[in-house]
């Protein structure tokens, strides 16, 4: 079974989806840990619902976001973790060599498009509406020490509809986040993704 680390800054509508695919056991893992950037989140009630340990470490505590990154390390090292998740999670988060390859984040959007410092959430939905383009969807990927710029696993595709509305484009993308993380996440556990430079393969 996977030990998971998952930080969230928001209302904790990824770490439910995962939290309904372990209790439906559809995903072999155990939540060690949630810690949130935010006192104030619902993610925070969902964790504490779901009987999981919470830890808040709040960014605007800090000044450096080195400080804060391995603020939340120290917090992750007080359990046995073997893959921290960003679900939802807003700001720059800077892993040590050592868990290269071991943290995972999902975008709305198809990277390498609409992503990036500032693109999250409704803003990416907004963006991909007004650029005109026909699909979009959402892009697993593991971690590295920029915003949404590491090697991607999986990305699910969605229709973009003349008349789509931010709030309708973010319902389809979520229910394809709802399948590609829990299969990036599996896969991970199977031992089935090999990072080799900029892509990651799939061993079936």
């Amino acid at each position: 079974m996977l030990n998971l680390a998952i930080l969230i800054s928001g209302s904790g509508t990824t770490l439910q989806n995962l939290i309904d695919k372990i209790n439906d056991k559809t995903l072999n893992a155990n939540i060690q840990i949630v810690i949130s950037s935010a006192p104030d989140t619902y993610g925070i009630k969902r964790a504490e619902q779901n009987s999981i340990p919470v830890a808040i470490v709040e960014r605007k505590g800090y000044n450096d976001s080195d400080i804060f990154s391995n603020t939340i390390i120290n917090e992750i090292e007080k359990y046995s973790v073997d893959l921290i998740i960003l679900a939802g999670f807003l700001h720059l988060f800077k892993i040590p060599d050592k868990y290269t390859g071991k943290a995972m984040n999902i975008h709305p959007g198809l990277i390498p498009s609409f992503c990036g410092k500032g693109y999250y959430g409704h803003h990416v939905h907004e963006a991909v509406i007004e650029s005109g383009v026909k699909v979009s969807g959402c892009t697993v990927h593991f971690v590295d020490n920029e915003y949404d710029c590491g090697p991607i696993i999986i990305q699910r595709v969605v229709q973009v509809h003349e008349e789509d509305s931010p709030e309708t484009l973010a319902q389809r993308v979520f229910k394809e986040e709802c399948i590609a993380y829990p299969e990036a996440i599996n896969l991970f556990a199977e031992g089935k993704l090999k990072i080799e430079g900029r892509k990651v393969k799939i061993l079936y």
